[in-house]
């Protein structure tokens, strides 16, 4: 056993690499204290900590994050209508930071110098974790086996991976892996590597864990009543069976059992991962889909055209900012701050139907809409003079016949 470098703190899944890291770690020479982050994951906990204890860990730490998941950062989500690419609805790249934020805070409360993942050299991952912890304590220093030739060499493939755990007592699944990787929080869960690494393969039919086959789902949907103040969900209620929800965390859980069950929130694209490769993913995120087809409806029904337009432009700014890890940064709390202002008219309720796979909105109302029935009726002329149309085209036609008196000069010249 090497000399003793100091305590290191792990951010540990339970699963076959984080014990392996754990042990390799030991190895090196460090203390490990392990940190599993409950955030909504289906998972054994108390088999994850034994398993921990008996791998060397001096400390298992269980710490469940779920509420300030959903608080702190689903919620600001929501209100920026987040969404990379124009798809994907940020599940992962939002977790991270708030896993991050509570391994720092151990590491700080275990004098730890370092902290260490298992995030691989290739994805996003290993630079979500690292720009938030480096933000949230800059003296930490950070231990990523899989960016360490003498560990990547070591492991390069699964195969000695697993035999690294055999010869160490490292329990390891006794069935075969699901051919394709997966990683699961209370917003969603992600599918990627082994046979989907082919852009081409469609997922097999048991892929699918958190939504039902839409084919297979029910005849009937739910009609469900969302209520927003400040941009943020605040009450639900099924018009069905009279069912409410308030507090966030169980909003959110009721919102994903009743978006899973009509196989709601399945998506499979092609993205541009932040280090520059492309990647495939397969996602499955049913509370937000609704949230986000909700929230967009009351935002355009409460908010002023021109202020929308740059919330809108912030929005794409928020979810790169936070699709590439920098949460913690200071342009993305500006950001965050710019659009939770925006904010403030977004109050009032989302009637929507949720059915074979879809979001279905009905009806929405609010004491600060900018809807004025009277003002835009076909059949009530209103405070509105149509005769002042007329000079609003002329106006705005006047660029256009600039334009193409010029373009036709051209066109003649070069006909010449």
């Amino acid at each position: 056993m090497a000399q003793s470098k100091g305590t290191v703190v792990l951010a540990y899944s339970g699963g076959l690499d984080t014990s392996c890291i754990l042990v390799w770690l030991k190895e090196q020479g460090y203390d490990v204290v392990a940190y599993l982050a409950n955030i909504g994951q289906k998972e054994d906990f108390e088999a994850a900590r034994k398993k921990a204890v008996a791998l060397g860990a001096k400390k298992v730490y269980i710490e469940d994050v779920s509420r300030e998941f959903v608080e702190k950062f689903i919620w600001p989500a929501v209100q920026a209508n987040a969404l990379y690419e124009d798809r994907y609805l940020l599940g992962t790249a939002l977790a991270r930071p708030c896993i991050a934020h509570k391994l720092v805070e151990i590491a700080q409360r275990e004098g730890a110098q370092y902290v260490a993942h298992g995030a691989t050299g290739k994805g996003n991952d290993q630079v979500r974790f690292e720009l938030s912890c480096y933000a949230l304590c800059p003296k930490i220093k950070v231990v990523a086996p899989w960016r360490l030739p003498e560990f990547y060499q070591r492991f390069p493939g699964r195969r000695e991976l697993m035999d690294y755990a055999k010869k160490h007592g490292i329990p390891v699944p006794v069935t075969p892996q699901t051919p394709w990787s997966m990683d699961e929080n209370l917003m969603h869960i992600s599918y990627e590597a082994g046979i989907l690494e082919n852009p081409k393969n469609q997922a097999p039919p048991g892929l699918y864990t958190k939504t039902c086959d839409p084919a297979n789902s029910p005849d009937t949907p739910d009609v469900l009543e969302i209520k927003f103040e400040r941009g943020v969900p605040v009450k639900v209620t099924n018009t069905g069976d009279g069912a409410t929800r308030s507090s966030a965390l169980e909003l959110f859980v009721y919102l994903n059992d009743i978006a899973g069950k009509h196989g709601v929130g399945r998506i499979d694209i092609v993205e541009n991962r932040f280090v520059g490769m492309k990647s495939r993913g397969i996602y499955e995120t049913p509370a937000g889909t609704i949230l986000y087809h909700a929230h967009l409806d009351i935002e355009a029904f409460t908010m002023d055209r021109e202020v929308r337009k740059i919330k809108q432009g912030l929005s794409l700014k928020f979810s790169e900012l936070v699709y590439n890890g920098f949460w913690h940064s200071p342009e993305c709390e500006f950001v965050r701050e710019c659009i939770g202002r925006s904010q403030e008219p977004v109050v009032g309720t989302v009637r929507l139907s949720v059915f074979k796979g879809q979001v279905y909105i009905l009806g929405r109302e609010s004491p600060r809409s900018l809807y004025n029935e009277e003002l835009v009726s076909m059949n009530v002329q209103g405070d509105y003079e149509p005769a002042d149309a007329t000079g609003f085209i002329n106006i705005n036609s006047l660029r256009l016949k600039e334009y193409h008196r010029l373009q036709s000069k051209v066109t003649v010249k070069q006909d010449e």
